[in-house]
């Protein structure tokens, strides 16, 4: 069956579900299926009745700056997932290319300059070069997991071993001796964490436009260009793509590329707004971005996503973690509540998918 049939069918099948009557059945499932979402609303509200300051304006604009800190990150993601993949080096990408950013821009007289003699360069060409570097590594991973047939997983583990070890050895390169990079020039800083708009007299960060740009890019690549439309394709059904002349190894090796890119982008947010950079830097970030892709409606079964579903889903994630740390719950304990919402959002994926076969 073609691309184009199995999304006919797919409309006749919605819009025949839309006309059948509201029975208890149908709203359970309803009800089952955005349990997850339903849930983060009503933590949502009860953070709010608890702690009236959840509301305000500085507190709604630190939840959005942390939705754009950890957007670009999870929209690389999204894509792998799409593939019917994951990708595990993320994190790590994220915290290399962060602290090559921030070495690369310290200021000339910081006290631990990692390299003596570099002046900062333009942002933007160290802009362009995380992204290149972040790019490079995802095309490693898409290029084993496409020639090889090696499941992402796997590779991206491995991978991320590798990423880790030259991150290790980077922050102990130059002047460093494996010190905190920090002492960064104003041009990096102020481009990332400067701000150009105030909303009720906080300051909206710059790299909150950063993140919103990324966002439109992916959302044309997904949905206006044909590689976002073999992406899918691909994801749904690789034999059928196949057939239907998409380039499996280019679109896959485009994908973990464009991903890798994605990372960076956070990475090179990240080596600002942390503004002290160490080897751990970008810890556990593909945790984050797994977690909102699959709050977001991106379905490991593949060819299923959209990208205002991954921008709900790191919105919702910074709600719930930005609330319970104001009414002062056990930071030890958020990453039993990340686990169990990866658990289950992933189970109720799956449910969706068998109900349909």
């Amino acid at each position: 069956m073609s691309k184009e049939s199995k999304t006919m069918e797919r409309e006749a099948q919605v819009k025949a579900r839309a006309k059948e009557p509201w029975t208890a059945r149908r709203v359970g499932d309803l009800i089952l299926n955005n349990a997850l979402i339903i849930i983060m609303v009503i933590a949502v509200i009860y953070i709010a009745i608890v702690n009236k300051n959840f509301m305000k304006p500085a507190s709604i604009i630190n939840i959005l700056a942390q939705t754009c800190a950890y957007l670009p990150v999870a929209l690389g993601v999204g894509g792998c997932i799409v593939l019917t993949g994951t990708d595990l080096s993320a994190g790590r990408i994220v915290g290399l290319t962060a602290c090559i950013s921030a070495s690369l821009l310290q200021s000339v007289d910081a006290a631990s300059k990692m390299w003596v003699n570099l002046t900062p360069p333009n942002v933007i060409l160290v802009l362009i070069l995380a992204m290149v570097i972040g790019g490079a590594i995802g095309a490693f991973n898409g290029f084993f997991v496409a020639k090889f047939k090696l499941h992402p997983f796997i590779v991206t583990l491995a991978s991320q071993l590798i990423v880790y070890t030259f991150l290790l050895l980077y922050v102990k390169a130059g002047n460093n001796n494996g010190m905190a990079i920090s002492g960064l020039d104003k041009s990096y800083s102020g481009f990332i964490t400067g701000s150009l708009l105030k909303i009720g007299g906080t300051p909206i960060p710059n790299y909150v436009w950063i993140a919103v740009i990324c966002t439109i890019v992916m959302w044309f690549i997904w949905n206006k260009t044909t590689f976002g439309k073999n992406m899918f394709a691909l994801g749904a059904n690789e034999e059928a793509a196949r057939v239907s002349g998409v380039n499996v190894f280019a679109t896959t090796l485009m994908v973990f590329a464009l991903a890798g890119a994605m990372y960076a982008v956070t990475g090179f947010i990240e080596g600002a707004r942390v503004a002290s950079n160490t080897a751990n830097t970008g810890l556990n970030y593909e945790s984050d971005a797994i977690a909102a892709c699959v709050i977001g409606g991106v379905s490991f079964v593949g060819g299923i996503g959209k990208i205002r579903g991954i921008v709900i889903g790191v919105l919702m994630l910074r709600l719930i973690f930005v609330g319970l740390n104001m009414i002062g719950i056990n930071q030890d304990l958020f990453y039993i509540i990340k686990g169990g919402i990866i658990l289950f959002a992933c189970a109720l994926d799956m449910r969706k998918y068998l109900v349909k076969k």
